[in-house]
């Protein structure tokens, strides 16, 4: 079966199942899941640990003869099996299948995946191991989840953030430090508990105490587009810089965003159902309830501006041609960077998309910072 991860610790304490698929590339909640089954397994009995990783030669006939023997001294036993690659192979999905129909009371299996795509959760293997024992997929924390979450972290070691628009601004501090990276979140906020008592927390303590270890996933900026999102925007481009990311990297994931709505636009303008264009064009996710203030957001002729746009960045990023200030109006600014704000922002901001926001001096070694107006 299925299971949530807000609904493993009440599946828990009703008992254990005889076998776990723990999935998804969100690794502290996923660790953090595993080590809850390992404790109650370990309470129940299972005190004696195998772990197998599936790596290239992997021998399955181990695997599954640890799992059907009993350990020497007479112990239940917990058999971990990691998959990183998600793909067992034809050998391995016999030997999964094979693992899921056998049924021992005495050894408990735990299976750990990454993320896996619909095809591989229709699988034949997948599905035996879902129908035999309990499948616990992770989902990520999304962006607009991260202030609530960390509110309940905080919670979870006896704190909490004052009431109010302090306390709320407080949250989203946090959550603009510690983005994309979950595991550095949970070190931060591990951090108050040691630096502060049990308690309220001021806005002044945790801008004193919370690192900025923001990680930025260039696939995530479609969000901040969608959203309207200028100053998560601005973020997001100035740390994927800062990281060296590639801009035609960069270049690609926005102007494939503002292909989408353009599609989505002259869908709408033919006559066709939104809901039908949104499935055509594989949007889904947060995306997928954005889309639509996005649409009403920018016009068709913006978005054709912006592809003109995109099309001179793109020789500029390769380093084929290059705007010179002056030069003329229709050259993309001289740093292909401020270019690429200024793209994302004819579909984030349209009124403000046309000035390319000045820079704030920096110091060496940092990313540039826009102020937005």
């Amino acid at each position: 079966m299925q299971l949530r991860l807000d609904a493993l610790e009440a599946h828990l304490a009703k008992g254990l199942a005889g076998l776990y698929v723990v999935y998804g590339d969100e690794h502290l909640l996923a660790q953090e899941a595993c080590d809850r089954i390992r404790a109650t397994a370990r309470a129940a009995g299972f005190t004696d640990r195998s772990v197998f990783t599936v790596e290239r030669g992997f021998d399955w006939s181990s695997l599954l003869g640890a799992s059907q023997s009993m350990s020497l001294f007479g112990d239940r036993q917990l058999v971990e099996l990691r998959i990183p690659s998600g793909k067992p192979g034809k050998e391995g999905a016999d030997a999964l299948k094979a693992l899921a129909a056998a049924v021992n009371d005495d050894v408990l299996t735990m299976i750990t995946l990454p993320r896996l795509d619909a095809a591989t959760q229709k699988s034949a293997w997948f599905t035996a191991l879902s129908d035999a024992g309990v499948a616990l997929k992770i989902d990520p924390v999304e962006r607009a989840q991260l202030p609530n979450w960390v509110g309940q972290r905080l919670a979870a070691q006896g704190q909490r953030v004052v009431a109010g628009e302090e306390g709320r601004r407080a949250l989203a501090f946090i959550a603009e430090r510690v983005e994309g990276n979950l595991l550095a979140a949970h070190q931060e906020i591990q951090k108050l508990g040691l630096l502060y008592p049990a308690g309220s927390l001021s806005f002044e303590q945790i801008q004193d105490a919370v690192l900025n270890v923001a990680r930025y996933d260039v696939f995530k900026l479609n969000e901040a587009m969608l959203a309207g999102d200028v100053g998560r925007l601005s973020r997001m481009l100035d740390g994927l810089r800062g990281e060296g990311e590639a801009a035609v990297l960069v270049l690609w994931a926005v102007v494939e965003e503002v292909r989408t709505l353009l599609r989505i636009k002259r869908g709408v303008a033919a006559g066709k159902p939104l809901a039908m264009l949104v499935r055509e064009n594989r949007v889904w996710g947060p995306r997928e309830r954005l889309i639509g203030p996005a649409l009403s957001r920018v016009t068709e002729g913006a978005l054709e501006k912006a592809l003109a746009l995109a099309a001179r960045l793109d020789r500029q990023v390769k380093g084929l041609s290059g705007g010179t200030p002056g030069n003329h109006r229709n050259d993309p600014p001289p740093d292909p960077w401020d270019g690429l704000f200024e793209l994302a922002m004819t579909v984030a901001s349209p009124a403000k998309a046309a000035p390319v926001p000045p820079l704030r001096p920096r110091s060496a070694g940092a990313a540039p910072a826009r102020r937005l107006a």
